[in-house]
């Protein structure tokens, strides 16, 4: 027996299942759709769309909390971002160059992450899988791994492979 599902083919994947696997990479224009410059909307979008779709299958669940797990980091970055800069124009102050040096990598993680959830939205929309540093393999074995009870109800079910 083995210890995790196995993933569905890409003929496998139905249209419905496949449009919803690629929504949940599109969660990160969430803030833009409200207007509003804030990033913590795109972290709540992302986690309302996974529990929202948590239920529609494996392959959905997998690509909306993948979607989710990325989303953290950036959503942290640019929250980071937006209190220092308000912190400085509050107090008064100059950019420093650590400033700077954050701004850069906090703009380099947002340019990543558009680029890898629109790759990985258009894989998830032809049925297949993306998987992102760290966070792809977090989702899989979150998702993908069968746990004690699924066993167990195997065991209750009604028709069984013949006994040798």
């Amino acid at each position: 027996m083995t210890d995790y599902y196995e993933l569905p083919q890409p003929e496998e994947v139905s249209k419905l299942e496949r449009e919803d696997g690629m929504g949940a990479y599109l969660m990160m224009f969430a803030a833009l759709a409200v207007g509003l410059p804030l990033p913590i909307i795109n972290l709540i979008a992302a986690i309302i769309y996974y529990h929202v779709n948590k239920h529609k299958g494996m392959f959905v669940q997998y690509h909306a909390l993948h979607s989710l797990l990325a989303q953290i980091p950036t959503t942290l970055l640019n929250a980071g971002a937006i209190f220092w800069i308000v912190g400085m124009i509050v107090s008064s102050t100059a950019p420093g160059g650590i400033f700077f040096g954050y701004l850069a990598m906090t703009f380099i993680a947002n340019v990543l992450y558009f680029v890898f959830s629109i790759i990985a939205a258009m894989k998830a929309r032809k049925g297949e899988y993306f998987y992102f540093i760290f966070f792809g393999k977090i989702a899989y074995h979150q998702v993908y791994k069968v746990r004690e009870d699924d066993y167990l109800e195997s065991n209750e079910l009604v028709n069984q492979p013949p006994m040798s």
